[in-house]
C-alpha cells in the first residue's frame, strides 16, 4: 500500500471564509476532474468511492478569513496513482477561478508504516442507520463499526480483496469537540445545508488488518464525504 500526497501552493484572489473554504476547494477539486476523460466518469459516478481525500488551507487564520493576496497550502491524498497523475496538470489550469489559483504542487510518494495515533484535521461525517449524523450523544461501538464497515468496503473496491478483521482497528477512540463540527455546502437549488460531524484522536490496534486500515483512511479519509472534505487525518 501506498499514499500518493499533492501540497499545493495557493494565490488567494479574493477573501475567503473558512465557512465557505471546504465548498470552494471541493469545487475547485471537482472542476479540475472533469477536465479529464477519466476522472470525469468517476466524479459523475455517484456510488462509487472517490479514493481521495483533502484537507483545509493552511496556516488557518485567527479571525477565520483566508486573505486575498496572502499564500497558502492544502493537500489532496490518494491511494490511486493514476488519479494523481490525472489530475496534477489539470489542478492547475483553473486560471480564471474567482477565489484562488494554484502556483505550485509537489507530490510525494508514502509508503505503508506503523500507525500511533490518528487525528482527524477535518470534521468525521458518519451516517447512522436513522439516516442521522452521529452525534456525541449516540452509540460509540456503532460509530466503530461504521468506521471500520466504510475503510473495509473501500479496501475491496479499490483492491479488489477482502481484509478478515478479527477485531475492530480501533483500540481507543478519543472525541475532541464539546459540539458537532460542519462543512457548509449548496445544493443544486442555492439552499445552503451542513454535513455534521466530529473530531477524533484515534489509536489503532497493532496488527496487520488494523494497520491497514488505519493507514487506507490516511490515504481516502475517515468516514464518508472525503470529496467535501471530510474525515481527512494525520498521524503520528
Amino acid at each position: 500500500m501506498k499514499i500518493i500526497k499533492l501540497k499545493c501552493t495557493v494565490y488567494i484572489k479574493s477573501d475567503i471564509s473558512f465557512d465557505t473554504s471546504f465548498e470552494i476547494l471541493s469545487q475547485y477539486i471537482s472542476w479540475s476532474m472533469c477536465q479529464d476523460e477519466k476522472l470525469k466518469i468517476v466524479h459523475n459516478d455517484f456510488k462509487s468511492f472517490k479514493n481521495y481525500c483533502f484537507g483545509g488551507f493552511y496556516p488557518t487564520e485567527k479571525e477565520k478569513i483566508y486573505t486575498k493576496g496572502k499564500t497558502y497550502t492544502f493537500s489532496i491524498k490518494t491511494i490511486d496513482d493514476d488519479f494523481a497523475n490525472r489530475i496534477m496538470p489539470q489542478l492547475t489550469t483553473n486560471t480564471n477561478n474567482k477565489n484562488f489559483i494554484i502556483v505550485d504542487i509537489s507530490k510525494k510518494v508514502i509508503g505503508q508504516h506503523f500507525i500511533t495515533e490518528l487525528y482527524s484535521a477535518t470534521p468525521v461525517i458518519v451516517t447512522m442507520p436513522n439516516g442521522r449524523f452521529w452525534m456525541k450523544e449516540d452509540d460509540i461501538i456503532l460509530l466503530q463499526n461504521q468506521l471500520q464497515q466504510n475503510l473495509l468496503n473501500k479496501y475491496k473496491a479499490f483492491y479488489d480483496e477482502e481484509l478478515q478483521a478479527t477485531q475492530n482497528f480501533i483500540q481507543l477512540l478519543e472525541l475532541k469537540n464539546n459540539r458537532a463540527q460542519t462543512i457548509k455546502l449548496t445544493n443544486k437549488n442555492a439552499k445552503q445545508y451542513r454535513l455534521f460531524g466530529n473530531k477524533f484522536r484515534i489509536i489503532p490496534n497493532e496488527d496487520k488488518v488494523s494497520q491497514k486500515l488505519a493507514f487506507l483512511a490516511l490515504g481516502v479519509g475517515l468516514g464518508e464525504k472525503s470529496g467535501y472534505g471530510g474525515g481527512f487525518c494525520i498521524w503520528n
